[in-house]
């Protein structure tokens, strides 16, 4: 019999967790495997930890961890996998948007030989119309930035062992979980799914952190940003090229007129220019800067007694 460790972040999922304890207890245990549902909880500022150490105290298959502070997901995500001890690992969502009546299915395809099991979405769900625009802007961006289809793809994923340990080797402190799922190869399969509404509580998700994890991660995983400054520097002695002949032709014609107009519009558009290249640039060495400082993903406040083993 296998152990599946359920990888579940929170972040102010108070409300959420005897909920999502009682339905991954009943998939698992008409699974037939043993399990473990291991919360992380991400710097929440309600009582989801409480929540999390109440459950474990009545099922010693429910276990959990709470960081110092707030880490974001990608964090929790890697912890979870650190700190779970299955031959296969399951990432989902607390509001159990990531529908768990699908994980038989995984698992069946994980003994069939999948390595990974990609949960796809069939549907996004109620979500609001300029969210829909953004996530299809943010996805077929990333598909053309890292050469992967990321269109339609979530956290909702079935990992193999040796695929949980690969992702552990890899040095990096920013990390894009959906991406390098992908980048370490492995078998992989694909099973769709419907997105599930939330039974209780509000997405943590706004448009701005969105946009934030956005940048981010298209800059953790590819330096095609930086083509653009190369791209805007070539636009920018194109328009000198241009205006240059421009200005000599009126010359040698007799009717040049006074340029004043066209050197402000000139300075301004390669000032734009030079700034937008000089942010991305910014931005390059900031991921830089706080990958040689070494610090850690997360740091551990405090565990459920029942959670043994060490974190790498």
């Amino acid at each position: 019999m296998a152990l599946i460790s359920l990888i579940v972040p929170s972040y102010n999922e108070e409300e959420n967790i005897d909920n999502t304890v009682s339905v991954l207890t009943e998939v698992c245990t008409g699974c037939g495997e043993d399990y473990e549902i291991l919360f992380i909880n991400d710097g929440s500022k309600d009582l989801t930890f409480e929540k999390i150490l109440d459950a474990s105290k009545k099922d010693p298959h429910v276990k959990g961890l709470s960081f110092s502070r707030n880490f974001g997901k990608e964090a929790a995500i890697f912890a979870g996998l650190s700190a779970a001890s299955g031959d296969a690992c399951i990432v989902l969502d607390c509001d159990l948007q990531h529908p768990p009546k699908v994980i038989p299915d995984m698992l069946k395809l994980w003994h069939e030989g999948a390595e990974v099991v990609e949960g796809v979405k069939r549907s996004r769900g109620r979500e609001g119309l300029l969210h829909k625009i953004f996530a299809g802007m943010f996805y077929g961006i990333m598909s053309k930035l890292i050469k992967m289809d990321m269109k339609a793809t979530s956290d909702y994923k079935l990992l193999d062992r040796k695929v949980v340990d690969a992702l552990l080797d890899l040095k990096e402190s920013n990390t894009f979980f959906r991406a390098l799922s992908f980048w370490v190869g492995f078998k992989s399969v694909k099973l769709e799914y419907d997105v599930e509404e939330r039974k209780f509580g509000k997405t943590k998700w706004s448009v701005r952190s969105l946009f934030k994890y956005a940048i981010n991660n298209a800059t953790s995983f590819s330096t095609l940003p930086l083509q653009i400054v190369t791209f805007l520097g070539t636009v920018s002695v194109l328009f000198g090229v241009v205006l240059s002949i421009q200005t000599l032709v009126r010359f040698l014609m007799g009717n040049s007129e006074a340029g004043f107009p066209t050197v402000i519009l000139l300075i301004l558009l390669i000032g734009g220019f030079i700034m937008i290249s000089l942010g991305i640039i910014g931005h390059y060495i900031g991921r830089i800067y706080e990958e040689v400082k070494g610090r850690p993903r997360y740091i551990i406040r405090e565990t459920t007694d029942n959670l043994t083993g060490s974190f790498r």
